[in-house]
């Protein structure tokens, strides 16, 4: 991996702080949980609160913090960020993994593969771990910083933790054996309710609840933190006309290719214009943290049109705080986790705007997206669908259990297409499902080309591929074609 670094002179400092024995104790288990997000760290939290981690006085437990961001200076560090204080109190030390491994990257760096014993014995020292076994708890075992420290920490046992809806997509990349056979189980929250995780499902890896009603709780202790915090409510009430009463999400989805900017913008703006004409007089967009401010900017343009009061909370803030100050009647996005959460944790009606589109756009058809899209897609009801009335007003998920039980097998034979190669124990249930309730309707989750080379249905006959002229060469010229055609028809 990019980024390594001679650590000798960093062993003898280790060296002289007390050598590996120190601080924990020779046979204390230490459990490290690495975060990068506020919510992630609520998850952690919630886990703890729950007895997932087993009890407080037979284990040291650190949280190492990540900073992510592409540019780590200029991000908000979570230390700052209302009610962290109250979430490190879970643990007995915190450690900045950024700091420990300057210059370097968090998401680039890795140590090569001769340092590493190095690397864990430097640790062990500088941070008081002693020499006991180790417990790794991570968001993603695929990408560093996890994958780092289950390289450094080599003997450690791997748990897996996920806060959002990629957990019931299939896994993104094969993981080495001597890696897979360490991770104990993947803890996720149970935003679809009745819907079984299939990552990490091909190693055998079980899945367990974090439960709903202790995260629901760590959240409201971290809105608790802020007290009377005057400050916060005038952020979603600058007015004092009264709270919103709708909420839109943003993801910014230009950063990760998924659209431009502009055509971010203009999905804000439906957005807008949609709870507008479901009755809503007060809205709040609340931005991603990484949005460029222009984005808002548009919004006003839109609001004065449409008549509509626009609040945008100048500090960052996590959605959740908002569902409960505001106590919304619907939130709208694109297919952001939190709409799962308003519904699953709040009981928040959602709706949801330009996911068929990005279904067909998003590339290639294993970007693990795509599984969150179809999720929301299949789940959440469309705000501007024809609807009675004023429009629609979006509908509580959680209350529609016989959406989410048909949800289930369309979620995995879009998983075994998506990692055919990885899930073969699926091919039966995905042609299953294709056969009976493939239509115009459903054939937005599939790529015909992707079906083609399964040997799905759906796809092309394998006689009329092999009669194409050219064969493998008419099918990638057609593809040129077609891509053309919608890129031109785009620009109209």
């Amino acid at each position: 991996m990019a980024g390594t670094t001679d650590i000798t002179g960093a062993m003898d400092t280790a060296d002289a702080t007390g050598g590996s024995g120190s601080g924990a104790g020779g046979g204390t288990r230490v459990q490290i949980f690495e975060v990068s997000t506020l919510y992630g760290a609520a998850t952690l939290a919630a886990a703890l609160d729950a007895g997932l981690f087993g009890p407080w006085h037979r284990t040291r437990r650190v949280l190492l913090v990540s900073n992510n961001a592409e540019v780590p200076e200029t991000a908000s560090r979570l230390d700052g960020m209302r009610g962290w204080h109250r979430l490190a109190a879970r643990f007995d030390r915190v450690i900045d993994w950024n700091d420990a491994i300057r210059p370097h990257h968090p998401s680039t760096w890795g140590p090569a593969g001769r340092d590493c014993p190095l690397w864990e014995r430097m640790f062990r020292a500088s941070w008081g771990l002693g020499d006991g076994p180790v417990d790794l708890v991570v968001e993603s075992v695929h990408v560093s910083p996890a994958r780092a420290l289950a390289s450094i920490f080599a003997g450690a046992s791997v748990h897996v933790y996920a806060d959002g809806l990629m957990s019931y997509g299939p896994t993104r990349e094969k993981l080495p054996q001597a890696l897979a056979c360490r991770v104990q189980r993947l803890l996720h929250l149970d935003l679809v309710p009745g819907l079984t995780p299939l990552l990490l499902t091909e190693y055998g890896v079980p899945s367990e609840l974090v439960p709903n009603g202790v995260f629901r709780s760590v959240l409201d202790e971290l809105d608790d933190a802020a007290g009377g915090d005057d400050g916060l409510d005038a952020e979603l009430d600058p007015d004092g006309e009264g709270m919103p009463t709708a909420v839109l999400l943003g993801q910014y989805l230009a950063a990760l290719g998924i659209l431009t900017a502009d055509e971010e913008e203009a999905l804000h703006e439906r957005m807008l214009r949609g709870a507008a004409a479901a009755g809503h007089r007060t809205v709040l967009f609340k931005p991603h943290p990484t949005a460029p401010a222009r984005y808002s900017r548009v919004l006003e343009k839109a609001a004065a049109d449409t008549g509509v009061r626009l609040v945008v909370p100048k500090r960052p803030m996590l959605a959740e705080t908002v569902f409960r100050r505001c106590r919304p009647k619907l939130v709208v996005g694109c297919f952001s986790t939190a709409l799962l959460t308003a519904s699953a944790l709040y009981g928040v009606p959602v709706a949801r705007v330009g996911t068929g589109p990005l279904l067909d756009r998003l590339t290639p058809y294993q970007n693990s997206n795509r599984v969150p899209l179809t999720l929301v897609d299949a789940l959440v009801p469309d705000l501007e669908a024809p609807g009675e009335g004023k429009g629609p007003r979006g509908e509580v998920v959680t209350e529609s259990a016989e959406a989410v039980r048909r949800a289930e097998p369309l979620v995995r034979a879009v998983g075994y297409c998506m990692q055919a190669e990885r899930y073969p124990a699926l091919r039966a249930e995905a042609e299953e499902w294709l056969a009976a309730r493939l239509d115009d309707t459903t054939v937005r989750y599939f790529k015909r080309r992707r079906l083609t080379a399964l040997g799905l249905p759906g796809g092309l006959a394998p006689g009329l591929v092999r009669r194409l002229p050219g064969s493998d060469h008419a099918l990638r010229a057609a593809r040129r074609v077609r891509r053309a055609a919608a890129a031109r028809a785009r620009g109209k």
